[in-house]
C-alpha cells in the first residue's frame, strides 16, 4: 500500500518507507492511500486472540511485511503484558466498560504500540535497504517517552533520544524516564511545555542542516511519536479487540454500534478509533475528552482551532497539549483529502496559532464525534465518586474520560455500549489520586502509592516499587533552542 502526505508534496511507496521516515519530507503526516475494508474478516476476528487481531489489522496496511514474521513479532510484543492480555475489558456499569490498556512494561497505553514499533521500524529499514544507524527522536508529555525508551533500549543499529517538559510530567513519569537503562538511550528535559518539545522535534525533522549533520555521522532520523504511522497503526487493533470481546461475551450482537470515549491530547489515540471506523468497525460516536486545555472541545464545537490561549498544567499531564499533531490527519480527511487546503491550514496554525474549517466540514465532523472537557475539580470528584460507587481506581486521564462520558450520555441519551479507553495505572499519579480519594496531601510519590494501596486494597505495581532503588542517569535540562545541538552531540557518541 502506498502512503501519501497530508500536505501533498511527498509520498511513501509503502508502509516500510513511511514508518522509517516517520515524518514526510514536506512536513506533513503520512496517511494510507485507501482505508482497507475489514468487514469480510469479522467472523475470523471472533476467534482471534489479541496478537492475531493486531497482526490481521496491521497486515492490511503493511502489505510488504511477511505475515508470519509479523504475527511472530506481535506474539512476542504482547507476551510482555500482564497475563498476556494487552487490552482486557472491564464492565463497571450497565452498558459501561473500561478498556484497560495499562498492563504493559511501563503501565501506560503507549506500550501497546511501542512494544511492537522496534520490529516495525527495524524491519522497515531493512526492507528499504537503509544501512545507516537510526536515531529516534521523541517528544513526550509523560508516557510515550518511557514506553519508547523501554521498547528500543539496546536495539541494534538504533539510538533513541527523548525530550520532556521540565515541569510537565508527574514525579513517577519523570523517574521512569530518568532512570532508564540501556546503552543507546538519552533523556533531556526542556524548559517549557510539551508543545515546545514537539515543535523542537518537528523543526529538527524538517531541517536540512540537521539531516546533513546527522548524515555525516551515519544517522537517519525517525520518530516514535504518533506522527509516525508505525506508532499509530497498532493502536487501531484494540478498537477491534474491544468490539469483538463485547460480542464474544454476549454483551452486544455482531453489527451493533458502540461508542468509544477517549482521553485526548495529541489526537493519535482517538484518530486510531476513527481509522477503525473507516475500516468498517461498527462505531457510533467517538467521544473526544479533554482536560482544562480544551482546544479540541472548542474546535469540535465551532470549527476553529485556536492554540493561542492560556496553557494549564494539570494532574493529567499527557493531555496538557495545545497543538494536537494528529488532528492534521483528520482535517485532511474532512477536506476531501485536499492537501493544498490542509497545508494552508497548518501554515496558518504555525504563523497565527489558529485556523478554521468550513461549516460543511464541521457538519461532517459532528456525525462521528462528540467533544467535551473536564476541569480539575471535576476530575478529582470523578476519581473519588467512581471509586466510591464502583470500587474502581481511575488515573486522572481516565477520570477525564469518565466525566465526559457522563456528559455525552446525558446529552445524547445513547443506549449503545460505551467503552472508556484508559490511559495509565493510577500509581503513576499516586499523589493526585490519593488526594482525590482521601483529601490527604503526600508529597513523596512512593509514600503516596503505599497509602493509596492501603486505602483501595489495590497492590502497588512492581514496576513502580522498583523505581525506588534505581539511580537517576539523566538530569540534563536545556532551552528548546538547544535541541538540535544536543541531538548532534548524542549522535556522535
Amino acid at each position: 500500500m502506498k502512503f501519501i502526505s497530508t500536505r501533498g508534496k511527498s509520498f511513501a511507496k509503502n508502509a516500510a518507507e513511511a514508518i522509517t521516515k516517520g515524518l514526510a519530507d514536506d512536513g506533513g503526516l503520512f496517511v494510507p492511500e485507501i482505508f482497507p475494508d475489514m468487514g469480510g474478516e469479522f467472523e475470523n476476528l471472533l476467534e482471534m486472540d489479541y496478537a492475531e487481531t493486531a497482526c490481521l489489522v496491521l497486515s492490511k496496511f503493511l502489505t510488504e511485511y511477511d505475515y508470519d514474521q509479523l504475527l511472530s513479532a506481535c506474539k512476542s510484543a504482547y507476551s510482555k503484558f500482564e497475563n498476556g492480555e494487552p487490552a482486557p475489558l472491564v464492565k463497571t456499569g450497565e452498558n459501561f466498560y473500561i478498556l484497560e490498556l495499562f498492563h504493559g512494561p511501563t503501565l501506560a497505553f503507549k506500550d501497546i504500540a511501542l512494544t511492537l514499533l522496534p520490529y516495525l521500524l527495524r524491519k522497515g529499514a531493512d526492507l528499504c535497504g537503509i544501512k545507516d544507524n537510526i536515531l529516534i527522536l521523541v517528544a513526550t508529555s509523560g508516557d510515550t517517552g518511557k514506553a519508547a525508551l523501554e521498547g528500543f533500549k539496546n536495539a541494534d543499529g538504533i539510538k533513541i533520544m527523548v525530550f520532556y517538559p521540565s515541569d510537565g510530567v508527574s514525579d513517577m513519569q519523570k523517574l521512569q524516564m530518568c532512570t532508564q537503562e540501556g546503552d543507546n538511550v538519552n533523556v533531556v528535559a526542556v524548559k517549557g511545555n510539551f508543545d515546545d518539545c514537539q515543535t523542537a522535534v518537528k523543526n529538527i525533522f524538517s531541517s536540512a542542516e540537521a539531516a546533513g549533520e546527522l548524515k555525516k555521522r551515519n544517522c537517519v532520523l525517525s520518530s516514535a511519536n504518533s506522527i509516525n504511522f508505525g506508532r499509530l497503526a497498532p493502536q487501531i487493533a484494540y478498537y477491534f479487540s474491544a468490539y469483538f470481546d463485547l460480542v464474544s461475551n454476549g454483551e452486544i450482537k455482531l453489527g451493533d454500534k458502540i461508542n468509544f470515549v477517549v482521553p485526548t491530547g495529541n489526537f493519535g489515540n482517538i484518530l486510531a478509533g476513527y481509522y477503525a471506523k473507516r475500516m468498517g468497525l461498527p462505531v457510533d460516536k467517538l467521544v473526544c475528552a479533554s482536560n482544562s486545555n480544551n482546544v479540541l472541545t472548542e474546535f469540535f464545537s465551532d470549527g476553529e482551532y485556536n492554540a493561542d490561549r492560556e496553557f494549564y498544567k494539570t494532574m493529567s499531564p499527557s493531555m496538557d497539549i495545545l497543538i494536537s499533531s494528529n488532528l492534521e490527519r483528520l482535517v485532511f480527511e474532512l477536506s476531501g483529502r485536499d492537501a493544498d487546503i490542509t497545508s494552508k491550514r497548518m501554515a496558518e496554525l504555525k504563523k497565527e496559532g489558529r485556523y478554521n474549517i468550513s461549516q460543511k466540514e464541521l457538519n461532517i465532523l459532528e456525525k462521528d464525534f462528540f467533544a467535551d472537557y473536564c476541569d480539575e475539580d471535576e476530575c478529582r470528584a470523578t476519581i473519588s465518586g467512581f471509586f466510591e460507587e464502583c470500587g474502581y481506581v481511575l488515573d486522572p486521564h481516565t477520570s477525564v474520560a469518565v466525566d465526559v462520558a457522563d456528559s455525552f450520555l446525558s446529552y445524547s441519551d445513547s443506549k449503545n455500549a460505551t467503552v472508556i479507553l484508559s490511559t495509565a495505572s493510577p500509581y503513576k499519579f499516586s499523589q493526585n489520586v490519593l488526594y482525590s480519594i482521601t483529601g490527604k496531601n503526600e508529597r513523596d510519590p512512593f509514600k503516596a502509592a503505599d497509602k493509596l494501596s492501603k486505602e483501595t486494597a489495590e497492590p502497588v505495581p512492581d514496576k513502580i516499587l522498583e523505581l525506588k532503588n534505581k539511580s537517576v542517569r539523566f538530569n540534563g535540562i536545556i532551552e528548546k533552542s538547544e535541541a538540535l545541538r544536543s541531538v548532534i552531540s548524542f549522535a556522535e557518541k
